[in-house]
């Protein structure tokens, strides 16, 4: 009896080559995809429309942006010990009537407005250390009972008017006093042909970088973030960190209320009222910068020039405003996309 053995021919693989290539391009997309996009649409109205290439355009874009990034800043710093300003909008609001306050109603100079408009935006950073810290409220819900108050206490102290030169006191008589020229120039006025708010931006976005990224303290907020527990096991006073963050942010909303007072001359009421979704949007953009899948200061700048280049590029075309937040809205749920889903494949 003999046997026979029949060979069988191995399972064909698939293409090495391609297989090898797959996580490689799914990383490229996912690292440097919102770069890519940043660049494109730069790109395209560059090459659509002329104006767009001026160099005023591109000042008064990172000009305009300066406020929202700022405000990011703040809110990148609470997302690093896992929490979220929703404050950082009337933070501003409230530099800027503070500001009007001081020089028109008060008749102050200018040095003494900034000193205020800061000192009433760490009052409020540790108004939301002491709910989230000492009184354990989460995050979002203690600095939106925050935003709330400081709208309101806003309204109070104008009386629910906003605050012009010349207006009529309640008590009958004129406001002495104005907005200072020095106080004017942090928006208005330029150093070596930059815009003022653009090298404020520029000047604090690299102090955030090394806070964040080289210094111990920056690492501790980041670990706190990923795990508060293990922190506060390994001996780390995490809630000192934690109100450390949200004082910063609140510091950081009264800068951006600085710039805002002085680009519109007056202490409107209604400032800062938008800038919380743009502060917002452009630190959860950032999270998606070079695949980083968290709060980082260079990806929130990114986010800030983006949605500039965005609604700019949208204005020149004529396009209407409202037109721009669904564009902004639909860039946002791209980056989130890079951030979460294309991120959890890749480490799944």
């Amino acid at each position: 009896m003999t046997t026979t053995q029949t060979a069988t021919a191995p399972p064909k693989t698939a293409n090495p080559s391609r297989a090898a290539a797959g996580p490689h391009i799914q990383n490229a997309v996912i690292k440097y995809g919102f770069i890519f996009v940043t660049v494109a649409l730069f790109a395209f109205f560059s090459l659509t429309e002329p104006s767009f290439r001026d160099s005023a355009t591109l000042l008064d874009t990172l000009r305009y942006v300066s406020v929202a990034a700022i405000l990011g800043l703040g809110v990148t710093l609470t997302m690093a010990v896992g929490g979220m300003d929703m404050s950082v909008g009337a933070v501003a609001g409230l530099g800027v009537t503070v500001a009007a306050k001081t020089m028109v109603t008060y008749n102050q100079v200018g040095a003494v407005a900034v000193i205020a408009v800061i000192a009433a935006g760490a009052l409020a950073g540790l108004l939301n250390a002491l709910l989230i810290v000492v009184l354990r409220i989460p995050d979002m819900l203690a600095t939106l009972g925050t935003m709330f108050v400081i709208q309101g206490t806003k309204l109070i102290l104008v009386d629910g008017q906003s605050i012009t030169p010349g207006m009529t006191l309640p008590d009958g008589t004129t406001a002495p006093g104005r907005f200072t020229a020095g106080f004017l120039s942090i928006d208005r006025g330029t150093v070596a042909g930059v815009p003022i708010s653009v090298v404020i931006f520029g000047v604090l976005t690299v102090a955030a970088w090394v806070f964040l990224a080289r210094t111990r303290w920056g690492r501790v907020l980041y670990a706190i973030g990923a795990n508060p527990e293990a922190s506060r096991l390994a001996g780390i006073r995490v809630g000192a960190y934690r109100a450390l963050a949200y004082v910063l942010s609140g510091v950081l909303a009264s800068v951006g209320g600085l710039i805002l007072a002085s680009r519109i001359g007056q202490g409107d009421v209604s400032a800062g009222t938008s800038q919380l979704l743009e502060a917002v949007a452009v630190a959860l953009v950032g999270t998606s910068v070079l695949g980083r899948g968290r709060p980082n200061v260079w990806g929130t700048a990114l986010g800030a020039v983006l949605i500039g280049i965005i609604t700019t590029g949208l204005t020149i075309k004529g396009l209407p405003y409202y037109t721009q937040d669904v564009v902004e809205g639909a860039v946002l749920i791209l980056a989130l996309v890079f951030s979460f889903t294309l991120s959890k494949r890749r480490t799944a």
